[in-house]
């Protein structure tokens, strides 16, 4: 019988009883309903249904089992056979893994002929596609430009003989139901270590590609890091510190990285500290910059007024930091007056709060597949700046918190001299201080090694590279209708900007230094930070004899300045 007319026979002998007591002699054609009473007999076509119908259903269900046992082995089968074949790598969008490969893949042009694709000015500060014509658009530094895989589109290629694809897709996977992206590479083979291979490959690529960068990370949330941006390395000559200041920072702190087995013999915690304190604009956080060069470790900058963080907060965000890294908090002072939520009354859990991101936090070992927050990533380096040395709470400076106090005054007639030479003279020419010893005329900040607590003398900072076009350099004319209607005071920032090249003057080497004593002369020591020097000789960054004349000038008006400013404050 058809199941369709079983279900017609049922539903017309549904309808044809009373309280549906006719269903029931589908199975029992005589039943007592009352004393003495039995139930009428089922028709006919009740009788074959009820043996024919209940073979049909059977042989439905059988048929169904069968057929979804089928699909689960058929499902598994495929399963089993895709791992055996195929290897398979997820790579987090947000993480650096996603760079590695996805620069591999446009050093192998696979973007190039792909007719969907995704581009982005975020260059990753390497060397990308470039497009002609798109210099002057806005997009990309020179109209370079980045291609990324778009996403739920898959790209193929070929790795050593093996076929293999490339996807970028979403997975609502991640933290707060928050979808985030992946990028899925599948290769077709067996062995394993042909996927280490491509994964070490990438990364050895891409490390080549970014040896003069740096990473920089600011914290966001409490418990991750975004990238916000790569840097060129600093030299260590673009940075103007009286001497021997840098050199005992970067000894220092290159003799930590080498001491791991020295601290783990003698069970002392893996972690180094410095406090940079003293005058704004001295070159406190430009020092940090050049020496996470010199090392070749990432900033991660965490701001402690910028959010609201506890002690809870605070450890999430450390334990998800590399364990070679700089960390960078600016102006530690500023914690302790707003920003962090602590208890004020106790200065051992203030001090708690910034060992955590020593690497000093105790306890056990940490549950298989979890990551040890605190201690579990030392080889950390902890740069900490602050203008305010006197605010700062007495728990930070115990012994064993900060272990190097560094003092940073104004500028010294060293550093003065020293800015004026290499802002006049050729990074690459006869006079730079790669081949002329800078330091043989000395500085007058004093060095002291043997505490804990050292303070030094030191001063600021000027990129010479990016400080402006040097003396006899060629540089691009300013039309003078460009100054119409803009103040005096900027005209004579900018006069100079406006002469022909074959006008500026061309110095010599000793010419140069003759300035550069002149000038250091008529600068009052320890009375002007490096980048307000720097701000006045940029304001004569061609014209280098004018910056002499008008420095005595110059000197007397900022002098007056900051005596009315001094009296403003003391009135009120």
């Amino acid at each position: 019988m058809d199941p369709a007319q079983v279900l017609q026979t049922v539903l017309s002998v549904i309808q044809s009883q009373n309280g549906g007591a006719g269903v029931f002699t589908i199975v029992s054609q005589c039943r007592p309903v009352g004393p003495g009473r039995l139930a009428k007999p089922a028709p006919a076509a009740l009788r074959a249904l009820s043996t024919g119908a209940v073979r049909d259903w059977a042989r439905l269900f059988l048929m169904g089992a069968l057929l979804e046992t089928c699909r689960r082995v058929l499902t598994k089968v495929w399963e089993e056979s895709d791992e055996l074949l195929w290897l398979t790598a997820t790579f987090e969008w947000s993480d650096e893994t996603s760079e590695w490969i996805s620069y591999w893949l446009s050093q192998r042009k696979v973007f190039s002929s792909a007719r969907t694709i995704e581009v982005t000015s975020w260059c990753y500060g390497l060397d990308t596609t470039t497009i002609e014509g798109l210099g002057d658009g806005g997009m990309g530094e020179d109209g370079k430009v980045s291609f990324i895989p778009s996403l739920d589109k898959t790209y193929s290629l070929w790795y050593k003989g093996r076929y293999m694809s490339v996807r970028r897709e979403k997975q609502n996977e991640g933290s707060y139901m928050r979808p985030k992206q992946v990028l899925v590479v599948r290769m077709l083979s067996r062995d394993p270590q042909l996927l280490r291979d491509l994964l070490m490959e990438a990364r050895r690529e891409y490390k080549e590609a970014r040896k003069d960068v740096i990473d920089v990370y600011v914290a966001e949330g409490s418990d991750h890091w975004k990238h916000v941006a790569k840097q060129d390395k600093r030299p260590m000559r673009s940075v103007i510190l009286d001497s021997g200041v840098f050199e005992l920072v970067l000894d220092d702190a290159q003799d930590f990285l080498r001491s791991r087995q020295w601290y783990a013999d003698r069970g002392i915690p893996f972690r180094r500290g410095y406090l940079l304190y003293g005058a704004p604009g001295a070159g406190k956080t430009s020092m940090i910059h050049s020496i996470a060069g010199e090392l070749g470790l990432n900033i991660y900058i965490l701001s402690l007024t910028a959010m609201a963080l506890d002690d809870n907060g605070l450890k999430s965000l450390i334990g998800h930091l590399p364990e070679a890294c700089i960390v960078l908090i600016e102006d530690i002072d500023a914690a302790f007056h707003r920003g962090m939520k602590r208890n004020i009354s106790d200065p051992e859990q203030q001090a708690r709060l910034l060992a955590a991101q020593e690497g000093q936090q105790d306890g056990g070992a940490p549950p298989p597949g979890r990551r040890r927050e605190g201690a579990g990533h030392e080889g950390r380096i902890l740069f900490a700046t602050t203008n305010d040395y006197s605010a700062l709470d007495p728990a930070l400076l115990r012994p064993g918190r900060l272990d190097l106090h560094i003092e940073f005054h104004l500028a010294s007639e060293y550093q003065a001299r020293e800015l004026f030479r290499r802002f006049y003279t050729a990074a690459d020419g006869p006079g730079s201080s790669e081949t002329k010893d800078v330091d043989e005329k000395g500085g007058n900040g004093a060095v002291c090694t043997s505490s804990s607590t050292s303070n030094v003398s030191a001063g600021a900072d000027k990129e010479a590279e990016k400080g402006g076009p040097q003396a006899g350099n060629s540089m691009p004319a300013v039309p003078s209708e460009a100054l119409n209607g803009l103040p005096e005071s900027v005209h004579s920032v900018y006069v100079g900007m406006s002469r022909k090249t074959a006008n500026l003057p061309r110095l010599t080497v000793d010419e140069v230094e003759e300035l550069a004593e002149r000038f250091a002369a008529a600068i009052p020591p320890r009375t002007f930070s490096m980048a307000t020097l720097q701000g006045y000789l940029m304001a004569y960054k061609v014209r280098p004899l004018e910056a002499i004349a008008d420095a005595p000038g110059w000197v007397e008006k900022r002098l007056q300045e900051k005596l009315k400013s001094a009296a403003g404050s003391s009135s009120k």
